[in-house]
């Protein structure tokens, strides 16, 4: 592991590209946390004393090998609610501050093609951040300045529009926005794929006060450790059925209660409301062994 303090726009604009890997729950940060991120913004930029802002820890690992002529796009294991809401942020904007530039280096091309895209590719590869499956069409639309998809995540069009409606409210001037985001510092954590184990680093790690469900904590133990391929596989043909059937909301609050109920029917026990992730890896861990067991036998 590597560890390393980073001016979070200087990060983004060195960095090829973001991508969630399927595993990760969807985009979730509400108006709530927005509205502190917001907040903490136009403090920094009023207040020239302010040098620096930490918002957390950026954890990634290289998605493949990099070679000189070609930069592996970088998986994202925590940091994906800070890195969505910045890139809506600056989205916002760059809507915003058109063909001026209030603060150097904050004009609307500049602000795209820094943190936001890379002019120069094609496809997904033209984009810096790639959301997973829920949010990431939203997300390439308000970036491309294309229209929604039908099913839409409501979570980046919501929080997007309530940054579109902050900027617009006077509450601060656009220098003041830009002097605040250019202020904004992460830990740039890079793992080592031979030697870190990403399942027990994002687990141990909360930084962003969104707490993890239960059920996200379960799909992770399930997904993590595969490869790419088989991770697609299994999540594209069993577990993202089962969110596109709760929706967008209900599965945020509900499924945790059909995961308890689940384990209780095939354990004959009923987890507690907050350990049915530690319930789920305990019923892994024993029919795992169990079937280790049978086939020696």
């Amino acid at each position: 592991m590597k560890a390393t303090e980073a001016k979070l726009l200087d990060f983004l604009k060195k960095s090829p590209q973001f991508v969630i890997p399927i595993y990760q729950r969807t985009y979730s940060w509400t108006e709530k946390e927005c509205r502190q991120l917001w907040e903490d913004v136009v403090r920094c930029g009023r207040n020239d004393h302010i040098l620096v802002h930490f918002i957390g820890s950026i954890v990634y690992v290289e998605s493949g090998l990099s070679q000189v002529t070609h930069q592996a796009p970088l998986l994202v294991i925590d940091g994906q609610q800070r890195l969505t809401t910045v890139s809506l942020l600056l989205a916002a904007l760059g809507e915003a501050v058109g063909e001026t530039e209030p603060f150097e280096g904050f004009s609307q091309r500049k602000i795209r093609n820094y943190f936001l895209l890379n002019p120069e590719e094609i496809g997904e590869r033209h984009f810096k951040l790639l959301l997973s499956h829920t949010d990431k069409d939203t997300l390439i639309a308000l970036v491309g300045k294309h229209p929604q998809p039908n099913n839409h995540s409501l979570r980046v069009s919501e929080n997007y529009a309530a940054f579109q409606k902050w900027i617009k409210s006077d509450e601060a001037n656009l220098s003041t926005l830009c002097k605040g985001l250019a202020k904004l510092v992460v830990v740039d954590i890079a793992l080592n794929r031979d030697q870190d184990n990403p399942q027990l680093i994002f687990e141990s790690m909360n930084s962003t006060g969104k707490e993890l469900s239960q059920a996200d904590l379960i799909r992770n133990f399930i997904l993590m450790g595969l490869e790419p391929a088989l991770q697609t596989r299994l999540y594209e043909q069993f577990w993202r059925p089962i969110e596109v059937d709760f929706g967008q909301e209900a599965y945020g609050t509900h499924f945790d209660g059909f995961m308890r109920h689940y384990l209780t029917v095939i354990s004959g026990e009923i987890p507690n409301t907050n350990a049915v992730y530690e319930a789920f890896k305990t019923h892994a861990r024993e029919t795992r062994a169990e079937a280790v067991s049978d086939t020696v036998m």
